[in-house]
């Protein structure tokens, strides 16, 4: 079993475990609206792979003003 030689300072140790290796998210249009959105994620208008699979619900300025 590997024993290391001296201790790691927590500066050291910290300098391994940045994240700036990390790049932007990977980005996918969708083929039945054409919006783009984060691959494997549902896209802002409820598709999936082209399917609805959210169903969206309008909300009007009325409903919204007796919420609060």
């Amino acid at each position: 079993m590997a024993v290391q030689k001296s201790r790691v300072s927590r500066s050291r140790r910290g300098m391994r475990r940045a994240h700036s290796a990390l790049g932007s998210p990977t980005l996918s249009v969708d083929m039945a609206t054409g919006t783009t959105h984060r691959r494997h994620h549902v896209s802002p208008d409820g598709y999936y792979k082209g399917r609805q699979v959210i169903a969206q619900s309008v909300v009007s300025e009325e409903d919204e003003n007796d919420k609060e």
